[in-house]
């Protein structure tokens, strides 16, 4: 294949994308997607044209459940929003984010059909930029109508107007989502706006909610004059993250427990030696706040010597690891919990005797604090078992 070299600054990568993506919503372009197998009980009460006219290269879907608020970044034309709005439930609900209208057009004609075969109506498509979803678009093309951008200080006035938009009446509100879906999308967001599009899916997630990403990763970086091929970044190939590079992108953002649910084995494509393949991550929102200590441990359950979570802090295998209440939380919830034992105190600690903890210092828990009894005990064995079958 021959790549001309070009000026990565001149391709206007928005552009580019929205060309590509309204001509594949009217005809499906097989060269988007990568094979991704579905549950059949899902797809039945879509129309052909969604399934045809989709293009992923995983599915998040797997991961969402019964009564969930779901937000579906770069929505397209809505199928996995309405396979996830069968998963969640009557409880549930499942918004679609997306900026190309022929795809949000795509999405919207079939939704009233989609929800009477399905029995509820559960989802919505808006309109926006999913680095940015704090601006509701519909409503920025209202005030442009009323409000036309003429001169600087009508500028500075839209300006204003954005602000107040995105702390007053934001697209998506802060904490509201419980499970942030992407199916090969980030990847075709310009690299000048990827911290911007991190922050705000960690903004829109509540406390102990998670981001599913399925997206195209590369082995080894991506030159410049790849990245000034229109066609190969509109076609999910000269926008990939760097395999490793995606990963910290959600440490960055503040998320922990990152997890690489499923990678493709063989490359999807390879361009000039370089390895293109799907990846699909799942990272989760809720380390932030105080750490104090309720005299709580965890024990890791193995098979390593030795672990080190996100933040530094270091488990033993079969040792009582002193944590703060905060990361005792953490541990005994996904991803962590099978991986741990949860050790309590005997004697509940009151929050107000609980005192600042510094669980970096990787020390052990003594038992005797744990147990925190008055007195010691003696207790003898009786007859009872021992084992969860047999006698000892």
């Amino acid at each position: 294949m021959n790549i001309p070299a070009t000026d990565k600054e001149k391709l206007d990568v928005e552009q580019v994308v929205s060309d590509r993506y309204s001509a594949a919503s009217q005809a499906a372009e097989s060269t988007l997607c990568c094979p991704v197998q579905y549950q059949s009980e899902y797809l039945a009460v879509l129309p052909q044209e969604l399934i045809e006219r989709d293009y992923g290269c995983g599915n998040p879907s797997r991961d969402v459940q019964a009564g969930e608020t779901v937000l579906d970044l770069g929505s397209g034309g809505g199928k996995i929003c309405y396979i996830a709005s069968q998963i969640v439930g009557p409880r549930g609900k499942v918004i679609g984010v997306d900026i190309n209208d022929d795809m949000l057009q795509l999405a919207r004609q079939h939704q009233g059909a989609i929800s009477e075969q399905i029995g509820w109506n559960n989802v919505c498509f808006y309109k926006g930029r999913i680095q940015d979803l704090g601006l509701d678009i519909n409503l920025l093309e209202n005030y442009l109508q009323e409000h036309p951008v003429k001169s600087s200080e009508d500028w500075f006035a839209l300006q204003k107007w954005s602000r107040q938009q995105r702390e007053q009446e934001p697209l998506i509100s802060s904490d509201s989502i419980d499970v942030v879906i992407s199916n090969c999308v980030l990847n075709l967001v310009d690299t000048k706006d990827r911290q911007q599009l991190f922050r705000e899916i960690f903004r829109v997630l509540r406390r102990g909610g998670r981001a599913v990403i399925s997206d195209i990763v590369c082995d080894e970086p991506v030159p410049e004059h790849l990245q000034a091929n229109a066609e190969l970044w509109s076609g999910c190939i000269s926008g990939a993250f760097v395999e490793e590079d995606f990963l910290e992108a959600f440490a960055a953002a503040g998320f922990y427990g990152m997890e690489i649910v499923d990678r493709q084995s063989e490359p999807w494509a390879v361009v000039e030696g370089i390895e293109f393949r799907s990846l699909t991550v799942r990272a989760y929102k809720g380390k932030e706040g105080p750490c104090n200590d309720f005299r709580q441990a965890v024990i890791y359950r193995g098979p390593w010597k030795t672990v080190e979570d996100d933040d530094g802090h270091t488990l033993r295998r079969g040792e009582r690891m002193a944590v703060c209440q905060k990361n005792f939380q953490i541990y005994t919830q996904p991803p962590y919990e099978d991986q741990v034992i949860a050790i309590e105190p005997a004697t509940p600690v009151p929050e107000e005797a609980a005192t600042p903890f510094n669980c970096r210092q990787g020390s052990v828990r003594s038992p005797q604090e744990t147990k925190n009894s008055a007195a010691p005990l003696t207790i003898l064995p009786g007859d009872d078992c021992c084992g969860p079958d047999d006698c000892c």
